[in-house]
């Protein structure tokens, strides 16, 4: 694909396999790293990265230069080393090389690698690959959703992914296991009675997708790459995510650095009509 002015849900949708098999091979070459050594250091923000994280975005940027040629392409070690961004016009792609660096670094399973196309600043297509789950997760708004197994160059075993209407009682909040915060955990509070999730990564986008679990608050500022391919998931799998006060959430955002204040992501669209922070 060439770069261009826009781009529709359906050609997004063609690029699925592609960039399925894309960030299983960064998944595969994580995986590889992890086995050998996990040693970390500090950016500027005080957030851990590795090599697993500098290797995986390296791998991805050089498959999305032949796979999309032209395309923008944001991704957070780039933005990190304060690498300049140009126009990105209406068309570019949001990359996460390893969401959950602190889970990795600690051995769990609760990291994703992340690649989301964005169309006129709202999320169109994602991709979302769990390594050490086995699992991806991808979707197409208006075209599909679906649950996948990973495999070394791919993922096969699709199963479509549906949310679920927000339950009558047994309601689950999936919320960030490093980063809640007394906003967000007064948020939930205005939901109860309602079961706390505590999760990392991206992964918590495909809980409610796939409609076992149905909101997920983060009132406290994140990067526009950390939520970009959960939310095009999200939203292809029938869910929404918007701002406290209900409105969409932009990407795109290069005078702000691409920082998101908040977010809620909710599976049934619903229930986020009734409720704002």
């Amino acid at each position: 694909m060439a770069a261009s002015t826009d781009i529709s849900a359906t050609q997004a949708a063609a690029l699925l396999d592609e960039l399925t098999a894309l960030v299983a091979r960064a998944s595969a070459l994580i995986r590889a790293i992890a086995n050998v050594s996990i040693s970390s250091r500090l950016k500027d923000d005080r957030s851990p990265v590795t090599a697993a994280d500098e290797a995986s975005e390296a791998l991805i940027l050089e498959g999305l230069a032949k796979l999309m040629p032209g395309v923008p392409v944001i991704a957070e070690e780039m933005s990190a080393a304060k690498t300049t961004v140009g126009p990105l016009g209406d068309v570019f792609v949001m990359v996460d090389p390893l969401d959950g660096t602190k889970e990795f670094i600690a051995g769990s399973d609760e990291f994703t690698v992340n690649i989301g196309i964005i169309s006129r600043g709202v999320p169109i297509a994602g991709v979302v690959a769990a390594p050490n789950k086995g699992l991806v997760w991808r979707g197409a708004v208006g075209i599909k959703a679906e649950r996948l197994r990973l495999t070394a160059d791919g993922a096969d075993q699709a199963q479509a992914i549906h949310t679920r209407r927000w339950p009558l009682q047994d309601a689950v909040a999936v919320m960030s296991r490093s980063h809640l915060d007394a906003a967000t955990q007064a948020f939930l509070d205005r939901l109860k009675p309602i079961t706390h999730q505590p999760s990392g990564s991206s992964i918590k986008f495909c809980q409610i997708a796939e409609g076992i679990a149905d909101v997920y608050p983060r009132l406290a500022t994140v990067c526009e790459w950390d939520i970009a391919a959960g939310h095009a998931v999200l939203t292809a799998a029938g869910g929404i995510v918007t701002t406290p006060q209900g409105g969409p959430v932009a990407y795109g955002r290069v005078a702000e650095k691409f920082r998101v204040p908040a977010f809620i992501a909710w599976g049934d669209p619903a229930k986020a009509a009734t409720i704002t922070a």
